[in-house]
C-alpha cells in the first residue's frame, strides 16, 4: 500500500493505482468524462486535471500513478482553472440544445458545465456539424454534434462487448465516432453505450422524445429473461413503463444489462396484451368478468376430474414465472389430485434429479476463472452477461474451450473448439474423459479415443487453479442430458473444476425448488404436449414457441377438452378454451432465483393493465373457488412458505436457498449411443413472450438472422429453435 495526501487527507491506496482511484476511495469528486471504472484509461478528455506538488503542469488524475508521499490538490486555483479551461474548449463546438436534448436532466456535461463552465463564450465562429448516422433500431446517433470524443463507447465495444463496432475516424475538428463502412451496431450489449455516454450523443431510439427524465419515477426490479437475474431500474410515467436501465449490483450484473433486458418493456404496452378474461363459446371468443371466468374454469376442471379422474388433468408452467406463481400453480394442480406437472418445456430427457441444477459457483466467480469448458451453449447469445464476465477472465489470461455443433463468434479468443453433431456429444466427452484419464494414469469412465484435440483440452483443464465446466441450454435440453452431466462431473472431479448449468430462464432454478416437476406416476412435459390429457393449465406458456414440440404440440392439444391459458397476451387462441389475463413482471410482486441460487424479490412497478391480475392472486382465488385447502395467502410473499427449498435470511435479509437443495449430480449411467434429433434452444430474441413482442428487438440483426434461418429450415419459427 502507498500513502498519499489528497486535499490535506492521508489516503492509503494499492501500488499501481491512479490518483482517480485514490479520490474514489476517499470519497473525493474529481470531474471527468472519459474515465469509467469498468473501462481502460484513455485520458483524452483532460477534465480531471489536478494539481500535483512538484509537477509544473496540472496532471490528469485518471492517468497519473500514485507514488509514496505524493501531494495532490483537486480544489486549488491551479486545478480549478485547468478544469475550467478544458470545459471551455469542450463547449466551443457543443450545440447548446439542452432544451430539446433527450439527455437533459441526466447529462454529465450539463452538470459539470454548471460548476466549471463560463456564463458566455469567447468564440464566435460557426460550430461544427456532424452528419446524422443510422446504426440500427436500438441506438440513435442523430445528434453526434454533441459528441466530446471521450471514446467510452469505443472502449466499451472493444473491452466489454468484445466487438469494436464504433471507432474514431479523421483527425482534429473533423474527428467523428462512427461505425465501419456504414455498418450497424449489432452487439447484444449495445444499449450500455447509451448509459455510459456522458453527453446526449448516443440515446435510446425507442425511448427518444417520449418523456423527460424528471417526469419519471424510478423503481427497482429484476430481469425476467435469462438466469443472470440482472438488477433493473424501471422508469415509469403515468402508470406506463417508459424505459429500463441497469441498477448496479457488482455480484450479479455489475453495471450492465443485456439489450433484451433493456428493450423488452415495449411488449408491456403491446396491442396483443390481454386485459379481460375471455371464454371461447361456439368457436367465438367473448370477454367476461372474472367471476364468470373462474367459475367456468373450476366447473370444467371438476367435471373432467369427476369423469376421467385426476390423472386426466395437468399443468405446464414457464420457468420465466415468479417463484410465488410457480409455488401456487404446483399447489393447485396437486390439490386437484394430479401429479402431471412440469416446467421443462424444451427438454428431451426427463430424468429425476437429486436437487436443483445450478451454476456451481458464484456469478462473480466467472470473471476470475482460469480454465473454462462450455458444453452445448451459444454463450454470447444465450447468456450475454455471463459471456462478458468470461471475456474479462480471458483478458486476464483464461483459456476457454467449448463443445458445440457449430462454430459461433463469441467475441473472445478461444482455446479448442470441439465441433461434433449434437447426437455425438456424449462420445466427444468420453474422448475428453479418456484423455484426462491418460494424463492422470487412471481408468476412464467410458470407452473413448484420445484425439489430439481432446488431449489439448485435457492438458489445459489439468492446469490452472480456478476452473469450471459449464453446461448450456442445448446440453440441458439434450436427449442424453444425464450422460453429458455424468461425464462432465467425472472430468470435473479429475481436473478440480466445478460443474454447473448456465440455466435457460429467469427462474429455471426456482421452478425446481418450487417442485414444478412430475410426481409419482405423473406425466412430464413431453408426454403432456402429445395431447394425453383432458384438461391442461398453461402458465405463461405458448406451446408453439416455448416447447420442443412446437407446432406439433399445438396440433396435439387442439383436441383437449379444456385448455386454460394464464398469460399476459392474447395467445394460444387455437387451442385454449379460457384466457385469463395475468400480470407480467412489472405488474406483480414476486421472486426469481438466478443461476447462482440467489433469491431476488421485487415489487410491482405499475398497476395491472385493464382487468389484468397478478397470477398468484388468480391461482389463490381459483384454489378457493375449487374448495382446495391451503389457498389463504394475503400477500405474494406468503406463497414462499410453500417452497421447501428456501430458508429465511439472517437479520431480515431475503430468503436463501438451502445448500442441501442444490445438486448437479447425475442419476443414471453413461450411455454413449448416438441420439437423433437436435436439442431445442431458443434464439436470443425468441426466448419468451416479452422479447418476441418487442418491436425494436425484432428489428435487430440477431432477430432477422433467426427468421431467415427459420424460413430456410422450416422449424425455427415454430419451435423457437436456434439457427
Amino acid at each position: 500500500m502507498i500513502e498519499i495526501e489528497l486535499d490535506g487527507r492521508k489516503v492509503e491506496i494499492a501500488e499501481g493505482s491512479m490518483v482517480m482511484h485514490a479520490a474514489e476511495k476517499a470519497g473525493c469528486t474529481i470531474p471527468h468524462f472519459c474515465y469509467h471504472k469498468k473501462l481502460s484509461i484513455a485520458a483524452n478528455c483532460r477534465m480531471c486535471l489536478v494539481d500535483v506538488e512538484k509537477m509544473p503542469k496540472p496532471m490528469p488524475a485518471c492517468a497519473t500513478p500514485v507514488t509514496q508521499g505524493m501531494v495532490v490538490r483537486t480544489r486549488s486555483d491551479k486545478a480549478i482553472k485547468a478544469q475550467q479551461s478544458v470545459m471551455e474548449f469542450l463547449l466551443i463546438n457543443h450545440p447548446l440544445d439542452c432544451p430539446i436534448c433527450d439527455q437533459g436532466g441526466e447529462c454529465q456535461l450539463q452538470d459539470l458545465a454548471v460548476g466549471y463552465g463560463g456564463s458566455s463564450s469567447r468564440y464566435e465562429e460557426d460550430k461544427r456539424v456532424v452528419a446524422v448516422k443510422d446504426v440500427g433500431p436500438l441506438i440513435s446517433m442523430q445528434e453526434m454534434s454533441r459528441c466530446i470524443h471521450c471514446t467510452r463507447c469505443v472502449r466499451f465495444g472493444q473491452e466489454v462487448a468484445g466487438v469494436m463496432e464504433l471507432g474514431m475516424s479523421h483527425r482534429g475538428e473533423h474527428s467523428e465516432i462512427e461505425t465501419f463502412v456504414g455498418h450497424t451496431v449489432d452487439s447484444e450489449l449495445s444499449g450500455n453505450m447509451i448509459d455510459i455516454c456522458p453527453v446526449g450523443a448516443l440515446t435510446s431510439k425507442p425511448f427518444r422524445y417520449s418523456a423527460r427524465t424528471w417526469e419519471l419515477s424510478r423503481r427497482k426490479s429484476i430481469s425476467p429473461h435469462d438466469s443472470t437475474g440482472s438488477n433493473l431500474i424501471v422508469q415509469v410515467k403515468n402508470n406506463r413503463v417508459m424505459r429500463v436501465v441497469p441498477f448496479e449490483n457488482e455480484s450479479v450484473n455489475e453495471c450492465w444489462i443485456a439489450d433484451r433486458d433493456r428493450y423488452s418493456y415495449e411488449a408491456l404496452n403491446s396491442d396483443e396484451r390481454l386485459t379481460r378474461p375471455m371464454i371461447k363459446q361456439g368457436g367465438q371468443w367473448q370477454e367476461v368478468d372474472w367471476q364468470t371466468a373462474l367459475d367456468y374454469v373450476a366447473n370444467g376442471l371438476t367435471r373432467i376430474r369427476d369423469e376421467h379422474g385426476a390423472s386426466a388433468l395437468g399443468g405446464l408452467a414457464s420457468p420465466h414465472s415468479t417463484l410465488e406463481e410457480l409455488a401456487l400453480f404446483g399447489a393447485l394442480v396437486r390439490g386437484l389430485g394430479s401429479e402431471n406437472l412440469d416446467h421443462r418445456l424444451r427438454h428431451s430427457q426427463f430424468m429425476p434429479a437429486p436437487g436443483a441444477r445450478w451454476l456451481g459457483l458464484p456469478i462473480a466467480g466467472l470473471s476470475v476463472l482460469q480454465r473454462v469448458l462450455v458444453i452445448g451453449s451459444n454463450l454470447r447469445k444465450d447468456h450475454p452477461l455471463f459471456a462478458q464476465r468470461i471475456r474479462q477472465a480471458v483478458r486476464r489470461g483464461a483459456v476457454v474451450h467449448r463443445l458445440t455443433d457449430a462454430v459461433q463468434d463469441w467475441a473472445m479468443p478461444m482455446g479448442q473448439t470441439l465441433v461434433h453433431p449434437s447426437g455425438q456429444w456424449a462420445r466427444a466427452l468420453a474422448d475428453l474423459a479418456a484423455a484426462v484419464a491418460a494424463e492422470k494414469g487412471v481408468a476412464a469412465p467410458a470407452d473413448g479415443q484420445v484425439t489430439p484435440a481432446a488431449r489439448s483440452v485435457a492438458q489445459s483443464l489439468l492446469g490452472g487453479e480456478r476452473k469450471a465446466i459449464l453446461l448450456g441450454n442445448a446440453a440441458a435440453h439434450h436427449a442424453a442430458a444425464d450422460s453429458l452431466l455424468a461425464l462432465a462431473n467425472w472430468i470435473g472431479a479429475q481436473t478440480g473444476a466445478s460443474v454447473g448449468y448456465l440455466g435457460e430462464a429467469a427462474n429455471t432454478l426456482g421452478a425446481q425448488l418450487a417442485g414444478v416437476l412430475p410426481g409419482a406416476g405423473g406425466l412430464n412435459a413431453g408426454e403432456m404436449l402429445r395431447g394425453r390429457l383432458k384438461g391442461l393449465l398453461l402458465l405463461h406458456v405458448e406451446p408453439a414457441h416455448d416447447t420442443a414440440a412446437g407446432q406439433a404440440a399445438m396440433n396435439a392439444l387442439a383436441g383437449t377438452d379444456m385448455v386454460v391459458t394464464l398469460g399476459a397476451f392474447r395467445t394460444n387462441l387455437d387451442i385454449s378454451d379460457v384466457l385469463l389475463p395475468v400480470a407480467p413482471f412489472t405488474e406483480t410482486p414476486g421472486s426469481f432465483v438466478n443461476a447462482e441460487a440467489r433469491v431476488q424479490s421485487f415489487h410491482a412497478v405499475v398497476k395491472p393493465l385493464g382487468d389484468t391480475r397478478p397470477a398468484w392472486k388468480v391461482l389463490r382465488v381459483l384454489g378457493n373457488v375449487l374448495g382446495l385447502p391451503g389457498f389463504d395467502q394475503d400477500a405474494a410473499s406468503d406463497a414462499l412458505r410453500l417452497v421447501t427449498g428456501l430458508q429465511p435470511g439472517e437479520s431480515g435479509a431475503p430468503a436463501q436457498v438451502a445448500p442441501a437443495c442444490l445438486s448437479n449430480a447425475a442419476v443414471s449411467g453413461i450411455d454413449l449411443a448416438v441420439v437423433a434429433g437436435e436439442p431445442c434452444t431458443a434464439s436470443i430474441y425468441q426466448l419468451d413472450g416479452l422479447v418476441r413482442r418487442a418491436p425494436s428487438l425484432q428489428k435487430t440483426a440477431d432477430a432477422r438472422s433467426t427468421r431467415v434461418a427459420g424460413a430456410n429450415t422450416g422449424s425455427v419459427a415454430q419451435t423457437g429453435g436456434q439457427a
